[in-house]
């Protein structure tokens, strides 16, 4: 079996460096049931890829073989695809040869490793007897684009038709480590099963490998099935540890945002006057529906359901925590007839969901910087490509007004959990380029007193179709 890894990055062959297998060697490595092989076919300062062979041993694995199941058991552990197929052998083979890179380490090149770069990883044999729908529902929600071709059962007897296999090209621009540990999961998870036993350390390599993206994955919950190969008990734990560090880390944050964004934006009375122009763009631009995303306890919602020309409003967070605060605060005041038009969802602002298509207007407010980079076209596509409203409301920090807060540290962000804060040149860079892939135009508002010399506070693109 076999994993390329292909960058563009410039120059190319710091794939090296990421991987800790220099490009000029073939390098071999003994594991328990074969070997693997890292060897780089194609090395350029524009284009380089380093592949992965794995060839199991069949003797090794009848003699580790935990039993066969069934009258067939014993031709089965003879005659079956484990030796062509991607499954837990390569999870393993992933850990053991591409450890370091698997961590995010990256010696004497950590920036390197904490950077997003172009990515392409092929895998010839992927089994999905789910059919293309289960590949599509595990990667695309983590922002890859996917490329499927089914292979026949034999491609000399075409009568026989289509088999339950795939080649699976995954693209995306990503870190390394994050690639490696999507395919560490992803893979045991396709396959449906596993070559060794499933206990309490399954459950921990599950919970690490599945840090900051699996508890809010929409297929959570059968990822966690397959992975732990359908062990009842082992299951309803991970779950529920997925659950319950979701919602502590959130609401951490969110405590801690809401008093730092006090503190610092108290004097300039920002919130208000930034909800105060997300809502008269919106009476603007006219529509009757809208969703806000990131909505967290409903200090737009609060605002937008006292107007009378909006039939439908739905807020969206990750968080259940803000979400049962939003609620109170918002629904529960109204009248029932009123509550009726107004809907709180849970959900992930990067994974395809149909529940926001249709709206007139989408509202992300103060959302994106707290994305991680490599998320952004994820997000993008959520709202542009998939949900396609006919206008969308973006607001962010502007960087450059960082400089009149005087409690605020020079090169510090206004919040911990900011990932980013981008200038009115990125920003609008950024807004222009989406506007363009997708047919939108595209204008920058300020919203705040504006500075002569570095702009407003807050900066705001809207996009109308």
């Amino acid at each position: 079996m076999l994993l390329s890894i292909t960058t563009t990055h410039q120059p190319a062959t710091d794939l090296g460096y990421l991987l800790a297998k220099h490009p000029a060697k073939c390098q071999e490595f003994t594991l328990s049931y074969g070997k693997a092989q890292v060897f780089y076919p194609e090395v350029s300062d524009e284009r380089c890829t380093a592949t992965l062979m794995l060839e199991l041993d069949p003797v090794a694995l009848v003699c580790g073989s935990s039993g066969a199941k069934g009258d067939g058991g014993l031709l089965a552990q003879y005659v079956n695809d484990r030796p062509y197929v991607a499954s837990s052998f390569l999870s393993v083979a992933i850990a053991q040869v591409y450890g370091s890179a698997l961590k995010g380490n990256c010696k004497g090149r950590e920036e390197l490793a904490d950077s997003a770069i172009p990515l392409v990883a092929e895998l010839p044999v992927v089994p999905s007897r789910g059919g293309e729908g289960l590949l599509r529902s595990l990667f695309e929600p983590l922002g890859y684009a996917i490329e499927l071709e089914r292979l026949p059962l034999d491609e000399r007897f075409p009568a026989w038709g289509e088999s339950s296999y795939f080649k699976l090209k995954l693209s995306a621009t990503t870190k390394l480590s994050t690639l490696l540990s999507h395919l560490y999961v992803l893979l045991p998870v396709l396959d449906n099963d596993k070559h060794y036993w499933v206990g309490d350390a399954e459950l921990e390599k599950l919970l690490a490998r599945g840090e900051g993206w699996l508890e809010s994955h929409p297929a959570k919950d059968e990822i966690v099935k397959r992975y732990l190969k359908h062990q009842r008990g082992l299951a309803r734990q991970a779950l529920a540890r997925l659950v319950k560090d979701e919602e502590a880390d959130l609401d951490a944050r969110e405590e801690k945002q809401e008093s730092e964004e006090a503190a610092l934006e108290k004097p300039i009375y920002l919130n208000d006057t930034r909800m105060s122009k997300v809502h008269s763009t919106l009476n603007e631009l006219g529509g009757s529906s809208v969703a806000d995303l990131g909505c967290g306890e409903g200090k737009l919602l609060s605002r937008l359901v006292k107007d009378r020309s909006l039939k439908r409003i739905v807020g969206m967070d990750v968080s259940n925590r803000a979400l049962e605060i939003a609620h109170k605060r918002v629904i529960e005041r109204l009248a029932p007839m009123r509550a009726d038009n107004v809907e709180l969802l849970r959900g992930s602002l990067t994974y395809r969901d149909a529940r926001l298509s249709g709206f007139d207007a989408i509202c992300a407010i103060e959302v994106i910087e707290h994305m991680e980079l490599d998320r952004l076209p994820a997000f993008e596509r959520l709202v542009f490509e998939f949900a396609q409203p006919k206008a969308v409301l973006i607001t962010t920090p502007n960087a450059e007004y960082n400089v009149r807060f005087p409690a605020l540290p020079a090169g510090r962000f206004r919040h911990r959990d900011h990932r980013f804060e981008w200038t009115r040149a990125e920003f609008e860079a950024w807004s222009r380029a989406i506007a363009e892939r997708h047919g939108y135009s595209v204008r920058f508002e300020p919203i705040g007193e504006v500075d002569d010399q570095v702009g407003a506070p807050t900066q705001m693109g809207v996009f109308t179709r």
